[in-house]
């Protein structure tokens, strides 16, 4: 079976893409599996370029057939704030409590019905002798004024973000419920479309 690189050293991310994978014909491989330490500067402006740009670079070095992601929050009061810079939005790499309670201190004095925000990925695949393609999904809601749930190692948005659809925090969701509504789930529909 022909493997599928997928473009991440976060365990927790690998795992969910071999969940949602599961019936894609390959198999799954993550950076670490096949040797690659490097880490990529990430100088998109956007999720999309930032996606791009990993999906050719390991795929460069692995010579596999690469999917990557980028993705963030954008918080509506915050004009799409952190966004592209999620991660590093105080300059610097950041831990997931660090981005949680950073989040939670910009939005201090905003009410609730001002929290607003969307969680979005884009996914961006790369076969040999073809173009990257890239899709993106999102999924609307607003941030909580207090973590509601444990946080998710590598996902530390999941635990202060609340589902407009489900009114649900999003880590509370069924698999069922997060099937339906997930950002990365739709980017990978689009991206199916496409191929």
């Amino acid at each position: 079976m022909e493997k599928l690189l997928i473009a991440s050293h976060n365990q927790g991310k690998i795992k969910e893409f071999k969940r949602l994978l599961v019936d894609w014909p390959f198999e799954i491989v993550s950076l670490d599996d096949v040797g690659i330490a490097e880490n990529v500067e990430e100088t998109g402006k956007t999720f999309e370029e930032n996606a791009r740009l990993k999906a050719e670079f390991y795929f460069k070095l692995s010579g596999l057939p690469t999917l990557s992601d980028d993705g963030g929050i954008e918080i509506d009061e915050l004009n799409g704030e952190p966004g592209v810079k999620s991660r590093r939005w105080k300059g610097y790499e950041m831990t997931d409590q660090e981005m949680v309670d950073y989040t939670l201190e910009r939005l201090n004095s905003v009410p609730p019905e001002k929290r607003s925000a969307r969680l979005k990925c884009v996914l961006c695949l790369k076969f040999p002798d073809r173009e990257a393609i890239c899709a993106e999904g999102a999924i609307e809601g607003a941030i909580t004024e207090k973590p509601e749930a444990e946080l998710h190692a590598g996902y530390p948005f999941r635990c202060i973000f609340r589902v407009t659809k489900f009114n649900k925090i999003y880590e509370a969701m069924t698999p069922e419920e997060y099937a339906s509504v997930s950002q990365r789930v739709a980017a990978l529909a689009k991206l199916r479309s496409l191929l």
